[in-house]
């Protein structure tokens, strides 16, 4: 403590701390100068990254823009954490090292902390690794109808690990993003309903597919269905001779997830309307030939007697 109170050491800490102050503060200051222009000029990089990001994607008529700003709030939200830490970290390293410190131990350190880390948490990594590219691919979005892995239902949440989806017996499904192999949205866009029309092989096909297209334009004027339904009804003709039906394949293109509303109002329409012009919708049924050397089976039906006559009383 006699020490502090020497004139000496007062004279060289004023010495060291001059000499320290002329070269070695200048180039601290830079440093926090630096420092503050990387995490501006980060900033308004992701900020420009965002507004092209967002009219790539708004050009679609489809996304609302509430759900785009979302998605491309957690994607930039992530990127700019990530840059801040990367800034940080060299910060602080080039900042030790100038005060004098050692950093190599602490390089060390770092470094057996995150091989650990590494080896405990790959799949966790994996997991955000695939929801940022899930997120940035716009492959599906909150209120989407998908199959994931074979299960289809809902999108409820979307999140970085993890992707929830609720099935139509309300059965809810969490898929780890590092384990999905197939996505098939079913509502990106636009959506379809497919129908396959049997009909009697009586039938004449021209008017059959006339009664269609008519069902399906008049469908087009209801104002219940005229903003759903996007295009008129394609009917891409005879598809298939079923075993005692004539298969009409057609297409409807409606607004996402509306299809399957449309395809049950069309079906109730067209029952109607063949009803109406006594168009036969078959049902399965056999002919049975007992050879060929003998004719079919003829079958001959008798009224049945309800009761004695009066001669046999």
């Amino acid at each position: 403590m006699e020490k502090l109170f020497t004139s000496y050491f007062w004279e060289t800490f004023v010495k060291s701390l001059s000499q320290w102050i002329i070269t070695e503060l200048p180039s601290i200051i830079i440093l926090f100068i630096l420092l503050l222009i990387a995490l501006r000029a980060s900033s308004f990089m992701i900020k420009n990254l965002k507004k092209i990001l967002a009219k790539r994607t708004v050009h679609h008529a489809e996304d609302p823009d509430l759900e785009v700003e979302k998605r491309l709030n957690t994607l930039m939200g992530i990127v700019r954490k990530g840059i801040a830490a990367i800034i940080w970290t060299i910060f602080i390293m080039i900042f030790l090292k100038k005060i004098h410190i050692d950093i190599a131990p602490i390089l060390a350190g770092a470094g057996i902390i995150g091989l650990a880390v590494g080896f405990g948490s790959q799949e966790l990594v994996r997991d955000f690794i695939s929801g940022f590219f899930i997120l940035l691919e716009n492959q599906i979005r909150t209120g989407d109808i998908a199959i994931i892995n074979g299960t289809g239902g809902l999108v409820e949440k979307i999140e970085l690990r993890t992707i929830t989806l609720r099935d139509l017996s309300g059965v809810v499904h969490i898929f780890q993003n590092g384990k999905i192999n197939t996505v098939s949205n079913m509502t990106k866009e636009w959506s379809a309903i497919v129908f396959d029309i049997g009909v009697a092989y009586k039938e004449d096909l021209d008017k059959v597919m006339g009664i269609m297209e008519e069902v399906s334009e008049n469908m087009r004027q209801d104002k219940q269905f005229k903003q759903v339904i996007l295009e008129p009804m394609e009917i891409f003709g005879l598809d298939s001779f079923g075993d005692s039906a004539l298969v009409i394949k057609g297409r409807i293109k409606t607004k996402p997830s509306q299809q399957w509303i449309v395809g049950r109002a069309y079906r109730k329409r067209l029952k109607a309307a063949f009803d109406e012009h006594h168009i036969e919708i078959p049902f399965p049924h056999r002919t049975i030939y007992w050879g060929e050397e003998i004719d079919p089976l003829k079958l001959a039906m008798d009224k049945a007697q309800t009761g004695p006559t009066l001669s046999e009383k």
